[in-house]
């Protein structure tokens, strides 16, 4: 492959990287205290004037729905190797990548609209949802049941005449909090009689039907990401049309594997663009910090972990750039391997960095006068959300021992000796 990026994305990271100077890092502090004075006047979930401030510069400068390929509805969309290096740097400012359109969990909910959706669909839904006027959610973990393993999913979802009644509670649902969001993404079983991976079916549910209760935020380590939010969901004989069901009655588990697939390599470009910015603030730390009559920087462990950090940031780097080009010529399912290694890798890689870091900062690493916490934080989730790392390695060793197993007719037979 290669791995020079064109002169059409080096020119759109060079744009991209002066919006970010302008507008993105000088207004870290402006975003909290907004967010911070909506809590203290009682609602810590509406939407933020900054960054609707901040869209319209966006699309000015031609930096919006970047991260959806081949749609006639958004022709500014990038292949997944194209995106990656600017996905990447959206993913140093936790909130920023919301400002260019191409945040979770509305980049996956996007997706699955433009792939499985009717027209219909996708006027009433993913239009506003390019548009950046709407926002979405997708429910799929349940509080009740190890949902790694979805096929444990017990929300329901039957047919009675020409709607489908769903109930359920679900949780971690990314995204509900915030007052825009308008349209859920369900996933349920359709038909427990069926096939293990045939149950399950997934469907759209606007957030404001009768019968949908959010229940309670949930925290991270004590943030609840206001206003985005993941909340706890309640969906109690609430009735939508039958229209409203993606590409048919058990193709739930299909729809998935074509969702995440895009969502866990957004997810480790994000990452890597993270533990890039940790390394930075690492850095600047370590030359300006005096301790012991020296620099950080001219103690030896900095200066080991520093060198460590750009070898681990490099090569995950390295890792997505290769998943990325695989989805783009092979597509999603050719390259499963490499999008599980990513997803092992990448958040892993980030929470090293990123505590690195802290160190280095001290009790200030470890406050809210530096962003670290707050990306430890989000990258400590990302080895849940999408799969947690044990399944990850568990596919991925089936995969690597599959290429070791051969029938018993395909062996090679070994010699045989006397006495053997």
């Amino acid at each position: 492959m290669e791995f020079d990026y064109s002169p059409k994305v080096q020119a759109m990271q060079a744009r991209l990287l002066a919006f970010f100077d302008q507008h993105i890092y000088p207004n870290e502090q402006r975003l909290h205290a907004e967010i911070e004075a909506n809590r203290r006047a009682g609602n810590p979930w509406l939407a933020t004037k900054l960054i609707e401030e901040l869209k319209p510069l966006a699309r000015q400068a031609g930096l919006w729905n970047l991260f959806l390929p081949k749609s006639s509805r958004a022709p500014e969309g990038l292949s997944n190797l194209e995106y990656a290096p600017l996905c990447e740097i959206m993913g140093r400012v936790w909130w920023a990548a919301e400002v260019f359109n191409c945040s979770a969990p509305d980049t996956g909910n996007m997706e699955t609209l433009e792939r499985y959706g009717t027209e219909a669909q996708k006027d009433q839904w993913l239009e506003p949802l390019l548009r950046g006027e709407i926002r979405s959610a997708f429910l799929m973990t349940e509080p009740a049941v190890a949902s790694s393993d979805a096929t444990n999913i017990e929300c329901s979802i039957v047919r009675d005449g020409d709607e489908y009644v769903i109930n359920g509670v679900k949780w971690w649902s990314s995204g509900a909090g915030d007052p825009r969001c308008a349209i859920y993404i369900v996933m349920g079983k359709t038909n427990p009689e069926a096939g293990r991976h045939e149950q399950q079916s997934m469907i759209l549910v606007p957030a404001n039907a009768p019968g949908v209760k959010v229940l309670r935020p949930l925290t991270v380590f004590g943030y609840d990401d206001a206003p985005h939010g993941h909340m706890e969901i309640e969906l109690k004989n609430v009735r939508v049309p039958v229209g409203n069901l993606l590409l048919g009655e058990g193709r739930g588990f299909e729809i998935a594997q074509g969702r995440l697939g895009p969502g866990r390599i957004h997810h480790c470009m994000r990452s890597i663009g993270a533990a890039e910015r940790a390394l930075e603030l690492m850095c600047q730390r370590a030359v300006s910090r005096v301790a012991f009559g020296k620099t950080l920087a001219q103690q030896t462990v900095t200066q080991e972990r520093i060198a460590e950090a750009r070898c681990m940031i490099d090569q995950a780097r390295l890792l997505t750039l290769k998943a990325a080009y695989m989805m783009d010529t092979v597509g999603n399912k050719v390259a499963k391997a490499e999008i599980a290694m990513i997803k092992i890798v990448a958040p892993n890689m980030a929470l090293q960095v990123i505590d690195w870091a802290m160190q280095v900062y001290g009790g200030a690493g470890v406050s809210g006068d530096t962003p670290l916490a707050m990306m430890w934080a989000h990258q400590r989730t990302l080895r849940f959300a999408d799969g947690p790392d044990e399944v990850h390695r568990n596919s991925l060793a089936k995969l690597e021992l599959s290429r070791h197993m051969k029938l018993p007719t395909d062996r090679v037979k070994m010699p045989v000796t006397r006495g053997a």
